[in-house]
């Protein structure tokens, strides 16, 4: 049996037997999207192997998927053959890498999320005017790594609330503070709250560095969430922003919540006594692998399907300036080859 995964009328308050509320925004967002495209047209164009700096996102059906078309993902360059191209994830590198690529004359392809490019020219700005840096994330995270190696000397790293008792700063008038893109909004938001009772002239970026994806996402969940027995969320363990969508549907009311990278993972204990399952996917996710979840669960009853919708996004980036400029040139040399080839078979 298959799911039908039309979007139905949704009507919250009145339970119907066995059925899924369908997050909608869920799945890839824009940078994500020109991520995995990046790497899927430069392995066209170039040819494999094609290396990747870090995991392109994180998640294990992308990388995977990319491995199998001849990507070959390193931890830090120096695992790079000298000349080789490489291409930097979604997450943003430190100005040292580049440096590093430099150095062993790499051929490279930056497709940064231009959201976490966003936040790397504001930590470089206010840097550059002496302030301390309040950087909001997760040690160890490829983002923060990639924004704190952007200006070392000023940013500090707060992990939570429980950081802002610990800050110094050099001029309590010149501190602002920035987040990594991924993080749950509350959260960000209390820890601010914090920071500011210690530091009340804090200033916040000039616009908000949480990503649209992330709000959009953590929205729906907020909303479906107090209806559901059970809140499935498809994506990776590495995936921030899949980790905290499970903790948004528990504090938000799901009864019970779940992080399952593909449909098989689901637990049927999961499922017992449950009528109404919640779903929904990190920004890292492709779609198809949330349609798995529903025929999985339209196999064990659940088969009315009603999409919930708080948000409608139309964002998306163009590829990387130096990819754009060699599929430019591929296209132009296809052409001039064709037009060669038409005057060749006229002229005999």
């Amino acid at each position: 049996m298959t799911a039908s995964h039309d979007p139905q009328p949704t009507d919250l308050s009145e339970p119907q037997r066995k059925r899924v509320l369908l997050a909608s925004p869920r799945g890839y967002c824009a940078g994500v999207d020109r991520a995995v495209q990046t790497v899927e047209q430069a392995l066209e164009l170039y040819g494999p192997p094609i290396y990747v700096r870090k995991q392109i996102v994180h998640n294990r059906h992308v990388v995977s998927t990319l491995e199998k078309r001849g990507a070959i993902f390193v931890e830090e360059l120096n695992e790079v053959p000298e000349g080789a191209m490489v291409i930097f994830s979604a997450h943003g590198v430190a100005p040292e890498v580049y440096r590093q690529a430099e150095q062993r004359k790499l051929r490279t392809i930056d497709a940064t999320c231009p959201l976490v490019t966003k936040v790397h020219n504001e930590a470089r700005r206010y840097a550059r005017e002496g302030y301390d840096i309040l950087l909001i994330g997760h040690a160890g995270h490829e983002e923060v790594e990639g924004t704190a190696g952007e200006a070392p000397d000023h940013i500090q790293l707060i992990e939570g609330p429980e950081d802002a008792d610990r800050v110094t700063v050099r001029d309590p008038s010149k501190v602002v503070w920035l987040s990594q893109t991924t993080l749950s909004v509350d959260e960000t938001m209390e820890t601010v709250e914090r920071l500011r009772a210690r530091l009340p002239l804090l200033q916040s970026p000039p616009s908000d560095d949480i990503c649209y994806a992330t709000q959009n996402r953590q929205q729906v969940v907020k909303k479906i969430a107090p209806d559901c027995d059970l809140v499935i969320v498809v994506g990776s363990r590495n995936s921030s922003n899949s980790m905290r969508l499970v903790e948004v549907a528990l504090q938000a009311g799901a009864r019970a919540a779940y992080l399952v990278d593909y449909a098989h993972e689901i637990d049927e204990a999961w499922l017992e006594g449950v009528t109404t399952v919640g779903l929904t996917s990190g920004a890292s996710v492709p779609d198809e692998l949330v349609m798995q979840v529903l025929d999985h669960l339209a196999e064990r009853g659940f088969t009315e399907v009603a999409e919930v919708t708080t948000a409608k996004e139309t964002l998306t980036f163009a590829l990387p300036q130096q990819l754009k400029k060699d599929l430019r040139a591929a296209a132009a040399a296809r052409a001039a080859k064709t037009a060669a080839e038409l005057a060749d078979r006229v002229g005999h």
